[in-house]
C-alpha cells in the first residue's frame, strides 16, 4: 500500500467501508464470540470517534492506513483467537516455534500504530516539536497504553474467569505480560525511527485550522 502524500479525500470513507466489511466477516462464526467482542472492542470504539472527528480533526493518510491495518490484525485475532490464527500456526510449524506468535505481532502493532497517533496529536495540539522530548513523550504514552491493556486483560480474567482465557492468550508463558509490553515498546521505537520523516511531510500538507 503506497504512502502517497496526498490521497483523494474519498480514501478515509473507503478504508472505513473496508474495515466494516472485514468486521462483519470476522464476526461470522468466530472461535469464541466473547473473545471476538473483547478483541474487536478497540475497533468498535475507535471507528465512531474517527467518523465524528474527520471534519474538524482529519488525520494524515499514513495514520488512517496504519489504523486500518491495525484493525485488520485485531479482527483476525478476534475471529480465530490469537493462539489459533492460521498464520501463526504456519509460522510455528515452519520455524519450529514453541507457540503461536501471532499475539506478538498484535502487541508490536499495539506500540507501532499508537506511536504515530500520539505523535500526531502531540505535534498538532501541544508545544512539543520533533526531537528527544517528543520521542520520550510518545514512547511513554505507548508504554502506558500497553500497561492499561494488560490491566484490562487482568480485570476481564478476574470478572469472567475461564471465559477470558482465550483473550489473555498467554499460552502457558509466565512472561507473556512482559513480552507484550516489551514488543509494544519496540513497536513504538520502530515506528518513530522509520516513519518520522514521512509523517512530518504529511503533517505539513494538512489544512491548517
Amino acid at each position: 500500500m503506497p504512502f502517497d502524500p496526498a490521497p483523494p479525500r474519498r480514501e478515509p470513507p473507503v478504508l472505513l467501508a473496508l474495515a466494516f466489511a472485514a468486521l462483519v466477516v470476522s464476526g461470522i462464526g468466530p472461535k469464541d464470540r466473547f473473545t471476538w467482542l473483547l478483541e474487536v472492542a478497540p475497533v468498535l470504539i475507535g471507528a465512531p470517534i474517527l467518523v465524528a472527528t474527520v471534519r474538524r480533526f482529519p488525520l494524515t493518510p499514513l495514520l488512517y492506513r496504519l489504523l486500518f491495518l491495525h484493525a485488520l490484525v485485531l479482527m483476525l485475532g478476534g475471529h480465530y483467537t490469537y493462539a489459533e490464527v492460521p498464520l501463526g500456526e504456519w509460522a510455528k510449524e515452519a520455524f519450529g516455534l514453541a507457540r503461536n506468535h501471532y499475539d506478538r505481532l498484535g502487541h508490536l502493532m499495539q506500540g507501532f500504530v499508537p506511536a504515530v497517533l500520539a505523535r500526531e496529536v502531540f505535534l498538532r495540539r501541544s508545544p512539543l516539536r520533533p526531537g528527544g522530548w517528543l520521542r520520550l513523550a510518545v514512547t511513554s504514552v505507548c508504554l502506558a497504553f500497553s500497561a492499561l491493556y494488560e490491566l484490562i486483560e487482568w480485570a476481564a480474567a478476574l470478572a469472567t474467569g475461564e471465559a477470558a482465557t482465550a483473550f489473555l492468550g498467554t499460552q502457558g508463558d509466565v512472561w507473556d505480560t512482559q513480552w507484550d509490553m516489551f514488543l509494544a515498546l519496540c513497536g513504538a521505537l520502530l515506528a518513530q525511527a522509520l516513519l518520522a520523516r514521512l509523517h512530518d511531510r504529511q503533517l505539513a500538507r494538512l489544512p491548517r485550522a
